[in-house]
């Protein structure tokens, strides 16, 4: 019987590594291009709403397609913002967050489809026992008060 770290074709493996960093590197660099053409097509439409306001240069429906996050990213950014997060937080900040993060520049309409995401990820989290409600805002907008929350501290 042969060791398991004795390969037949060592070259083969470390080939298959190679092209798996490789290609590891390309859809990284590919993904800085999107970001960058998003943020672009972003300033385009801010433009265009300079000279028109009424432009309608992407609806809302289109968000989707154009700002489509990776499967769990949201979850791991709303759990990774609460664990550096001093104080709790509200939906709309983190969203707020994850425009900034992301290099979007986004209309309220945007902003709110952002949030009712946020907001879904949250209730996920808390259904999951991660996440718990830890009162209202105090201080808010003409829209508040909104629900805090903050990670669930748990018998450990």
């Amino acid at each position: 019987m042969k060791d398991i770290a004795e390969y037949d074709r060592p070259n083969t493996v470390a080939g298959l590594v190679s092209k798996h960093a490789e290609l590891v590197a390309l859809r990284e660099k590919y993904k800085a291009e999107i970001k960058k053409l998003t943020v672009d097509i972003d300033h385009l439409d801010a433009a265009i709403r300079l000279f028109d306001p009424n432009a309608d240069t992407y609806a809302i429906r289109e968000y989707v397609t154009k700002y489509r996050a990776e499967k769990g990213s949201v979850k791991r950014f709303v759990l990774n913002t609460f664990r550096e997060a001093s104080d709790p937080l509200t939906s709309r900040q983190i969203t707020e967050m994850w425009t900034a993060d992301r290099g979007l520049v986004a209309d309220e309409a945007t902003l709110t489809t952002i949030r009712k995401r946020i907001g879904a990820c949250i209730k996920t989290c808390v259904n999951q026992g991660l996440i718990e409600e830890c009162g209202w805002t105090e201080d808010h907008d003409a829209n508040g008060p909104y629900k805090l929350w903050r990670l669930k501290r748990g018998d450990r």
